[in-house]
């Protein structure tokens, strides 16, 4: 049996709502875990959760992908004896040594004021014990290679090794928001860091069949799943967007079908949102990335919105985007040379700076709405 201990984050600054967010948190790591026979506890700002070493791999894999945690470690637990304790962590010294640590430093915490030793006089003692053990292991308090943590509550708990958490907070802790979910890098990124500020997630596709093809969608359908797996799943909405595409291109100069494609997509997307009662819109828009996305155009679209719009990555460049999509799985599906309904009848030389007041004449002279209605009731 295996025995593993979360540490809590940002939302241990919650006060008097702690324990509303410490509960979705168990709750998410609860339905994670379902099927592997692990039990999951919560107490004194930590989570524990003990499983059979079969379900430990998959197990561990929940912990990396929940958020609300700053970190996670398989530790030992013991009896809160001075001898069980320091056996124990000169166990866990041992391992670290082994797989190639040279420098060690011990830290301790004692919440249980009953143990013999306060934390100053547990990390001496424990220093010494693993020293005398491990002569060549060398002290470093500093910069150490291997830190044995050691914390005395209900039963005492030792580890050497803590895995990083995506921290965050617990996904329904913040409403529910609109995706729109694209084949791209960026819009993945955008719903993944929404969902570490604890937003359910619903995502809304639009696809211009038959002009793209179905691997085009099968691939948002996987980028859906990369991104449910960090927001307890997204409900993924397909609309075909076709018709309004080719009246965008009939009745528009070529110029504007940027512009104007994106302001018929907010549209869209907040009839839908309210509908699925979502609170926002969330993109994966980076000022002045693309033609779409300057200050001007930007303030366009917006004004189709009914709902607020939350741009996560609007202050990062591609770079980063990249870095968060490779970190979390994405990147090697939206690099998939598959034309998304963004690029069908793209002008070569799209207007760049939209008046809104022109941006507004041109959108209403469409008249765009019973193409949209459509489209909404036959989405699937």
């Amino acid at each position: 049996m295996r025995t593993y201990l979360l540490k809590l984050g940002e939302l241990t600054l919650k006060g008097g709502n702690r324990a509303h967010f410490e509960r979705v948190l168990l709750g998410n790591l609860s339905r994670m875990v379902k099927g592997t026979g692990a039990q999951v506890t919560a107490a004194h700002g930590r989570i524990y959760a003990h499983c059979d070493d079969d379900a430990a791999a998959a197990v561990e894999n929940a912990f990396d992908h929940l958020a609300g945690i700053t970190g996670w470690a398989e530790a030992r637990k013991t009896g809160k004896t001075p001898d069980e304790v320091l056996a124990a962590a000169c166990e866990e010294a041992e391992r670290c040594y082994k797989a190639g640590a040279h420098t060690f430093k011990v830290e301790s915490r004692r919440t249980d004021k009953s143990f013999p030793l306060n934390s100053y006089e547990l990390n001496c003692a424990a220093g010494d014990a693993i020293r005398e053990r491990l002569p060549e292991f060398s002290v470093d308090v500093h910069k150490p290679d291997a830190l044995i943590t050691i914390e005395i509550r209900e039963k005492a708990y030792i580890y050497g090794h803590e895995h990083k958490g995506l921290r965050g907070l617990p996904v329904g802790t913040a409403s529910r928001g609109m995706l729109l979910l694209s084949g791209g890098i960026d819009s993945p990124v955008a719903g993944y860091l929404m969902a570490l500020r604890g937003m359910r997630l619903e995502a809304a596709y639009f696809h211009a069949y038959p002009y793209t093809p179905d691997e085009a969608r099968e691939k948002v359908v996987e980028l859906a799943g990369i991104v449910g797996g960090y927001a307890m799943g997204v409900k993924l909405h397909s609309i075909n967007f076709t018709d309004v595409q080719i009246a965008i291109k009939d009745g528009a100069p070529e110029e504007w079908r940027t512009v104007l494609l994106r302001m018929a997509m907010m549209d869209c997307a907040s009839r839908l949102a309210k509908n699925a009662r979502c609170k926002c819109l969330i993109t994966g828009e980076s000022l002045s990335q693309v033609a779409s996305q300057t200050i001007e155009n930007i303030t366009c679209t917006e004004r189709r919105a009914a709902l607020p719009v939350l741009r996560p990555l609007i202050g990062m460049d591609k770079e980063a985007i990249i870095a968060i999509s490779v970190k979390i799985g994405a990147y090697p599906i939206s690099i998939r040379p598959y034309p998304d309904c963004c690029t069908l009848f793209a002008p070569p030389h799209p207007v760049l700076h939209a008046r809104l007041a022109e941006a507004t004449e041109l959108y209403e002279s469409l008249r765009l709405d019973p193409l949209i209605d459509t489209a909404l009731n036959n989405q699937s």
